[in-house]
């Protein structure tokens, strides 16, 4: 598909992390207890959670607090309108997993490769999808794909392509989930989330989210997906990080602090010959709205003490 930006490619920009970064991104996603193979360091199956890879865009090599809005500023994309950063959310996200982060980058070399796959003018807003890899520079090897879109806030209207329609993946009718997981979200979530690197004032303070017309400050976007994907995992998949696939999610409306959000899974068709199988979800917060929609993951299916079910 051609149009504007298309095919763009950002300059690669070097990624790391430390074990500790793989410890704190567990405990702000809601990490058991029983899962010590992502909060204990020592545990003989330490592992990164799948989803880390979310927030290594925005962390890059930073062990420090930064400013979000600065680090935002990114390459100006030919034919397109220069969008303001302070004024974005997220749209929709999915990843592929190819392969296990190893618990720390030391004694490898990580970069990530973006480039855009559209820009759309929705009138009201424009939206930025683009694809990011994960990439071992010496092997070339593939990490994990994603594939995100971007709203730009009131910056539509300049006249591009309006893009093809969405892929919904909805939940079943008539059907009882086959697991539910509930989500307390406290004042302080956001605040323990961005230290993974996303500093966005919009999660910490009130004024950009009254600016935006959110009323105040919001949860982040990537908090409920990263949390909905540990209840997945966790409920489906027996907190075996090879057992998450694929992952995603539409971001629906805000999750603001102190929200009970609840989600509800179903498993579809049949496993293949590996085991892995479709998952669809849905997450509301406490009133019955949806956060989450078009949730979908690709999940070997187990119990909690790991047999397949």
């Amino acid at each position: 598909m051609s149009g504007p930006g298309v095919g763009f490619e950002y300059p690669s920009e070097e990624v790391t992390w430390l074990k500790r970064d793989a410890l704190l991104f567990a405990n702000s996603i809601g990490c058991k207890a029983d899962e010590l193979h992502f909060l204990y360091e020592l545990h003989p199956d330490f592992a990164v959670f799948p989803t880390y890879v979310t927030i290594l865009p925005f962390k890059l090599t930073n062990p420090d607090v930064i400013d979000f809005y600065a680090s935002r500023s990114k390459t100006p994309i030919p034919g397109v309108p220069n969008f303001d950063s302070q004024r974005v959310v997220d749209g929709e996200r999915k990843i592929e997993f190819l392969k296990q982060l190893p618990t720390s980058s030391e004694g490898k070399k990580f970069e990530i490769r973006s480039k855009v796959l559209g820009v759309y003018d929705k009138g009201k807003a424009s939206v930025l999808e683009t694809e990011t890899t994960i990439v071992d520079k010496d092997t070339e090897e593939v990490y994990s794909r994603a594939i995100g879109s971007a709203f730009f806030v009131g910056q539509g209207g300049w006249g591009g392509p309006k893009g093809p329609s969405a892929v919904n993946y909805p939940p079943p009718q008539g059907k009882k989930p086959d697991a539910i997981s509930i989500d307390q979200t406290g004042q302080e979530t956001a605040h323990l989330y961005r230290l993974n690197g996303d500093y966005n004032p919009l999660h910490a303070t009130p004024e950009p989210g009254q600016k935006m017309g959110f009323g105040g400050t919001i949860i982040h976007g990537l908090y409920s997906w990263n949390a909905t994907a540990h209840a997945v995992l966790r409920e489906l998949g027996g907190s075996d990080p090879k057992h998450l696939r694929e992952f995603q999610a539409r971001f629906a409306s805000p999750v603001r602090p102190g929200d009970r959000l609840t989600t509800e899974m179903w498993k579809i068709g049949e496993a293949d010959n590996d085991g892995f199988q479709e998952v669809r979800f849905i997450t509301k917060n406490q009133d019955g709205k949806v956060v989450l929609s078009n949730g979908r993951a690709v999940v070997k299916v187990v119990s909690k003490s790991g047999s397949k079910l």
